[in-house]
């Protein structure tokens, strides 16, 4: 792969494995390439039973900016017709509920800035730890989109409707390593990089435990509090696709791309 990294057999026992999500350029962003490696990376944990913990991280500098605007095939979909344009969103939400699913109990060790498509795939894993200095920021409203890849059940889940609708309808709106533990968004804030380290030794203390036990605990969890997000989550791939065929995305990415302030109109 060529954005993703992928370690095993670290810590007790040899039972934590590092995922590391870096394209060496301090952005990270998610192209649909990066989406297409990160889906693969958690899917090769399907029959791994020796690893009970693994840690995903992104660069020193960002764990993500979130999905790639200036990217050739992400930039396709504005030709795209509807039913390619589904099948091609699809993209997104495949990735999340990968490391949704995963057995093993994961861990994201954010340093930088974590935007958008970076709050959604971090939002799916079980833990998050922040550098202090680190933010979270979710813009896609004001690029004329709307938050997708089944992240706000996930969100609201873990901050409530109130906090869900601050973080994702405030689009411009920088969500602080300390504002995100007090929210709930996230369990540990560190010191500037020294988020992997303090998930390691979070992954060690997990790693410790008995597998199995570990493994249906978080299954048993995770389809009772997510019981009904289907009902829901689901449709907001075709509200993605929707509001993209709007005039105000249109304008929401160019003004992004020419780095000014969009003029939206309802339209």
């Amino acid at each position: 792969m060529e954005f993703v990294r992928i370690e095993k057999g670290l810590g007790p026992g040899g039972r934590i494995a590092v995922v590391r999500f870096d394209r060496g350029d301090g952005i990270n962003a998610l192209s649909p390439q990066a989406l297409r490696e990160l889906t693969e990376a958690a899917r090769s944990f399907e029959d791994d039973s020796e690893t009970s913990v693994v840690v995903l991280t992104g660069g020193q500098r960002s764990f993500s900016a979130g999905f790639d605007l200036r990217d050739a095939e992400g930039r396709s979909r504005s030709t795209m017709d509807l039913g390619s344009l589904r099948r091609h969103l699809k993209l997104g939400p495949r990735l999340t509920r990968a490391w949704h699913d995963m057995d093993q109990i994961t861990i994201g060790a954010i340093e930088g800035f974590c935007v958008g498509g970076g709050v959604a795939l971090a939002v799916a894993l079980d833990f998050r730890i922040m550098g202090r200095d680190a933010h979270l920021r979710v813009p896609e409203i004001g690029l004329g989109m709307n938050m997708s890849w089944q992240s706000i059940p996930r969100m609201l889940h873990l901050i409530g409707p109130a906090r869900t609708k601050q973080a994702v309808i405030l689009a411009d709106q920088r969500i602080s390593a300390q504002e995100a533990h007090e929210w709930g968004l996230v369990e540990e804030v560190t010191e500037p990089g020294k988020s992997f380290d303090a998930a390691l030794a979070l992954a060690a203390k997990i790693a410790a435990q008995p597998p199995l036990s570990v493994a249906m605990t978080k299954l048993t969890i995770n389809r009772l509090a997510h019981a009904l997000d289907d009902l829901a989550s689901h449709m907001d791939l075709d509200q993605f696709a929707l509001a993209s065929l709007t005039e105000d995305h249109k304008e929401g990415v160019a003004a992004f791309m020419a780095k000014r302030k969009p003029r939206f109109r309802g339209r």
